[in-house]
């Protein structure tokens, strides 16, 4: 993406208008609910094909990278997409945190999408800096000129998290969901148990309180924003089920077609000024087309809660959540998971490996400096799932090894004819928990072989 690519503004003059309304109102309903957005391409289409428009079409969007051969076909591959939603106040600039992470993903091929949210204090390592809270990988990528800013490294941070990898992002700031949710008309909410919450933050660097009673509530903008990010008196597992309710209030008031046509112009404005993704408006189609044939039982969601994390003090006396990698691998697995390993012969090789979908770690062996890092972009241009890359155990590695931990053949195969590894060299490790599903530690004959190309 660049260093801080810039959004630009998309034209409306000479544009298809429909196709790029349309594409506007998928950025407006992935920022409140990637699949809200997805069935209203669906219902919508006709509607919006009467409605008459006076005004350019307008979204913050970032230049396509259709062209990049890391990235997924839409319209053929899983795609996953990150939501951010932002904390900072209209008043401020510069550098945010995420107040919300949420993972989305797509998948054509089976027809389901899964949405998993990821709590603000779970403590990961972040690239190209110590651990931390997630929600502050947002932050440090905007302060420290992180290459594609802030959005980059929260990209980059739940990729190394999950051991999936994260195609795009859609972040909005909190008073554009608010303006976006009035924009509807409000949503409809059943609130389980009544919410008191006395340490609420304004708008002027305070606090204020906030009570919202059980049982079913129309919920303007603002309500629906306390009811999302409310936090005390509760969990921040519990607000992020709160989240995915507003996500699916959201989507059923879509569904319903309950939004006045008027308030198109009005809704396009909002989103140009508080939303902004890494998806072309042509993306953007693809997954509204893709999404229309998902059904309404082929969504999952889920919570990172209390049963796959810890509560722990750090030296600093802040509050985090260690997370259980083994039992969130098992959730990310059940929601972004693809099919059994399966060898198919005479499948081309970036689509074996897709298939398989195989965390991949790679390690230098070697004293060649920079190697592992080189080779993961290397093979990231072939489709492998790179999840991280790391110095090996020791640098005097004669010749490469590959170490199997999930009998992910194809990924196998492919590496090791990709390598020259040796069969002896291809090491079987299943059984033992691992972070990763193949290990790839570089020798130095890959070392002297791949001097000429670097």
């Amino acid at each position: 993406m660049g260093r801080h690519a810039s959004p630009r503004v998309l034209p409306g003059r000479g544009a298809n208008w429909k196709l790029s309304l349309l594409s506007v109102f998928l950025i407006v309903f992935l920022a409140g609910g990637i699949c809200a957005g997805y069935f209203f391409y669906s219902t919508v289409k006709d509607a919006v094909a009467h409605a008459q428009l006076g005004s350019p079409v307008l979204a913050n969007t970032e230049p396509g990278q259709a062209d990049d051969p890391q990235l997924p076909h839409i319209a053929l591959e899983r795609t996953n997409i990150l939501l951010l939603g932002t904390d900072r106040r209209a008043q401020e600039f510069g550098a945010s945190r995420t107040d919300t992470m949420i993972v989305v993903t797509v998948d054509p091929q089976r027809q389901t999408a899964a949405i998993l949210s990821i709590p603000r204090d779970l403590w990961v390592p972040i690239p190209d800096h110590s651990e931390g809270r997630i929600n502050t990988a947002h932050f440090l990528g905007d302060r420290d000129d992180y290459p594609g800013g802030g959005p980059a490294l929260a990209k980059t941070t739940v990729q190394y998290t999950l051991g999936v990898p994260i195609h795009y992002y859609v972040r909005i700031n909190f008073e554009g969901f608010e303006r976006l949710v009035d924009a509807i008309g409000g949503i409809t909410i059943d609130v389980k148990e009544p919410i008191h919450d006395e340490e609420y933050p304004d708008s002027n660097f305070g606090y204020m309180t906030v009570d919202i009673p059980a049982g079913t509530q129309t919920m303007d903008g603002r309500t629906a924003l306390q009811y999302a990010r409310v936090r005390h008196g509760g969990t921040d597992f519990l607000r992020a089920r709160r989240q995915q309710e507003v996500i699916k209030a959201i989507r059923d008031k879509v569904l319903r077609l309950d939004i006045p046509l008027t308030k198109i112009p009005e809704m396009l404005r909002i989103a140009g000024e508080s939303v902004s993704t890494d998806l072309s408006l042509s993306q953007m189609y693809e997954l509204a087309k893709v999404a229309r044939e998902i059904p309404m039982e082929g969504i999952q969601s889920a919570v990172i809660d209390e049963s796959m994390t810890s509560p722990q003090v750090t030296p600093d006396g802040a509050m985090v959540l260690i997370p259980n990698r083994a039992l969130i691998r098992d959730t990310v697995k059940e929601l972004f998971g693809g099919p059994a390993p399966t060898s198919v012969a005479g499948l081309p090789e970036k689509e074996a490996i897709q298939l398989e979908g195989a965390r991949v770690e790679v390690q230098n062996g070697t004293l060649t400096a920079g190697l592992a890092r080189r080779t993961a972009n290397y093979l990231g241009a072939f489709g492998y799932n790179v999840v991280s890359f790391s110095n090996a155990d020791r640098s005097d590695y004669v010749a490469s090894v590959i170490l199997d931990y999930s009998g992910m053949e194809n990924t196998i195969n492919f590496l090791a004819q990709r390598f020259n590894v040796l069969p002896d060299n291809v090491r079987q490790n299943r059984g033992i928990e691992s972070q990763v599903d193949v290990r790839l530690i570089l020798g130095r004959d890959y070392a002297a072989s791949s001097s000429q190309s670097w």
